[in-house]
């Protein structure tokens, strides 16, 4: 799929329990779902085993190479994946058996699998430094032995895809200009490259199977966007604007079609959510594909056009439909858990698909199907064996209203430990943006979280993806505000659910979500009662004028929704907790990774500073080789091991309750 996503980083308001002041937005739609209760099930308080964070963390990982590659090997039989089985990811083989072949052994810079070439064992392979995303794309020749075929200190480059006749392959990079990127045709035989497109600040979305059309895209603002088309074989290529509208409208681009004749793109066009459209690059024409009550999330077609793929994006759950297109019949998948289906990607002959199902429960394990019978065989087994799955909670949504009746879907997780005689401090997790949206699926984190007794309530608040355009854009030049009040009501809402002790509620987020934490802390001081920011922006006049330059055509876009530094700098200073951190008086702990492009390491330690000068308990926790999100699972484990115990000392009060038994055991002796 090649369409982009919200960007995840990632005040006056309303104090908590005050009487409500302000009308609903009457043209804000509920968004869309049936409601429910998080009490609707008995609470029966059942015993289950704690597992430490280090074995939640030994969960593996996988994920499978591009959907613009070859992900079956030529021989057939053998995909091509990357898994951090080793700590870190890398790229392996693996067989019909689940036999592992690792291709790279890194232990410093994960390694993400691309593609196998069409008519050998080359692979195709992605690596950045540390997390600082300056990737490069590589070549791993056939005697393992790699080759940068991006090379530069500051390019950054990723895989496009191939042309359907395997002699050439597209990369994009920045390296001409690092605001933009171009696109390289490279020879499959000897790498040697020829720019094919010089672009100008669009952002490349699809080449055509055949190497004849380049789809672009490009925002306008947050709410608005346009597609661009290119025929790459005139003799002079020229951009063709074939989405040509008046007012907001989002476009965004899915997939050529098999044949090189159609574009299937997405389009808000004529409702709240994106529908899939079909554009004919020949006549011009334009039809309906997909219809739907949700976002369509994504859809392509298998390599000859027998199969189309898409998927729903349904109330936080992704819903995937394979159609074969000769019968008219859906493909049913057998031996597989009931659970999110993704990363679908065909055989060379179409006989069989690799892909991955995850589940609340159970990790993204990778399975192969036969598509005439539909039977599919499992081949890894990312949960370890020494987590019994039935400890573990499955997620239920529910919806809670805000300050100003509008309905905020949540993702709930409620301890099996919990009942009314034994009540749970909870935890509100706020995702990252703008954008973005906590879905259903399995998380290492948050069931260690739940495992050691913490309820996690997932809130979607306002401005959220998946909901429908007009929830998308309530939260326009509003953040830190009215966003940040669905999730204070996240409290009062946890606070009428049985099996929670309403005197134990915290927040934490990564990203976006950890700037809403250090919001909530500082401009809602009393609502919470502990704080974890993880890498959370707290200055917004700051992250602003630092991003990277490679974010180049998506800058207007960014500036429209959040404020321009140079216009909006008295509602951004105001918004932004580092200038307010002297009202933060809860405890608070920051984790952050020092090569971070996207919120610099500065934005946590001057919060950190300017906190603990103001007398409040901070913890913080520096990760030197890491960025936006943690890839090394040495990292991963210890940030959890911090969570667990920063609450468990600051929210659920044992190591205060441990030390006061010690002192009266002492003061009895």
């Amino acid at each position: 799929m090649k369409l982009r996503t919200a960007l995840a980083l990632g005040a006056s308001v309303l104090a908590f329990g005050c009487a409500q002041t302000q009308e609903a937005d009457t043209t804000a739609p509920t968004p869309p779902g049936e409601s429910a209760d998080a009490s609707d099930a008995p609470l029966v308080g059942v015993e289950v085993e704690t597992y430490p964070a280090a074995l939640f963390h030994e969960t593996t990982s996988y994920s499978l190479a591009s959907s613009g590659g070859y992900v079956f090997s030529a021989e057939g039989g053998d995909i091509l994946a990357s898994t951090d089985v080793t700590g870190i990811y890398n790229a392996v083989t693996m067989d019909e058996t689940g036999a592992v072949t690792a291709l790279t052994h890194s232990n410093s810079d994960a390694i993400y699998a691309q593609s196998f070439f069409p008519d050998d064992n080359r692979t195709l392979l992605t690596s950045d430094g540390g997390g600082d995303e300056i990737f490069h794309v590589y070549v791993r020749e056939e005697d393992g032995t790699l080759r940068d075929l991006t090379p530069g200190a500051e390019v950054r480059a990723s895989f496009v895809g191939w042309r359907s006749d395997g002699e050439v392959f597209y990369i994009q990079t920045n390296e001409r200009d690092p605001q933009t990127n171009d696109l390289y045709a490279y020879q499959a035989s000897d790498y040697s490259r020829k720019m094919v497109f010089q672009n100008n600040g669009k952002d490349i979305a699809d080449v055509s199977p055949d190497g004849r059309w380049l789809a672009l895209s490009k925002d306008r603002t947050n709410a608005d966007s346009n597609i661009f088309l290119i025929d790459l074989l005139a003799d002079e290529p020229d951009e063709q604007l074939i989405t040509e509208h008046d007012g907001d409208i989002s476009y965004g681009v899915y997939d050529f079609t098999a044949d090189s004749e159609t574009l299937i793109y997405a389009t808000n066009e004529y409702g709240e959510f994106n529908q899939a459209w079909t554009y004919n690059l020949a006549s011009g024409e334009r039809s309906p594909l997909i219809q739907s009550d949700w976002d369509v999330s994504y859809v392509f077609d298998s390599p000859t056009g027998r199969y189309l793929v898409s998927a729903i994006n349904n109330d936080a759950l992704t819903e995937l439909t394979i159609l074969d297109n000769q019968t008219g019949e859906e493909v049913a998948l057998s031996n597989i858990p009931d659970g999110e289906v993704g990363q679908v990607r065909f055989s060379r002959d179409e006989s069989e698909i690799a892909f991955g199902v995850n589940t609340d429960t159970s990790p993204f394990n990778l399975y192969m199907a036969d598509l005439e019978t539909g039977e599919a065989t499992r081949l890894t087994s990312a949960l370890p064996e020494a987590i019994d799955e039935d400890d573990l909670v499955t997620a239920k949504i529910v919806r809670y209203q805000s300050f100003d009746g509008l309905d905020i879907p949540a993702v709930f997780y409620m301890p099996k430990q919990a009942s009314a005689e034994n009540p749970v401090p909870a935890l509100v997790w706020v995702h990252g943006g703008p954008g973005g949206q906590t879905t259903r699926g399995y998380s290492a984190t948050i069931q260690h979280l739940v495992n050691h007794g913490y309820a996690v309530l997932g809130a979607n608040n306002r401005g959220s993806s998946g909901y429908g355009k007009t929830f998308f854009h309530l939260d326009d030049q509003n953040h830190g505000e009215d966003d940040l009040q669905d999730i204070v009501y996240g409290r009062e809402y946890l606070e009428g659910v049985d099996g929670i002790d309403p005197d134990k509620i915290g927040i934490i987020g990564g990203s976006y979500g950890g700037f809403m934490v250090a919001a909530a802390l500082a401009f809602e001081p009393e609502v919470f009662d502990v704080g974890v920011n993880i890498f959370g922006v707290t200055n917004w006049l700051r992250t602003l004028e630092s991003i990277p330059p490679w974010w180049g055509s998506f800058r207007d876009a960014l500036y429209d929704e959040m404020g321009d530094p140079a216009e909006d700098e008295e509602r951004l200073r105001r918004i932004s907790p580092l200038f307010h951190a002297d009202q933060i008086t809860k405890p608070l702990l920051v984790i952050q990774g020092a090569n971070d492009p996207r919120v610099l390491q500065v934005e946590s330690d001057e919060l950190v500073e300017a906190a603990r000068a103001n007398g409040a308990t901070v913890e913080y926790v520096l990760f030197p080789d890491e960025g936006h999100g943690f890839q090394k699972r040495e990292n991963r484990i210890t940030a959890s091991e911090a969570y667990v115990s920063f609450l468990d000392t600051y929210l659920k009060g044992e190591t205060a309750l441990q030390e006061a038994d010690a002192a009266s055991d002492n003061a009895a002796d």
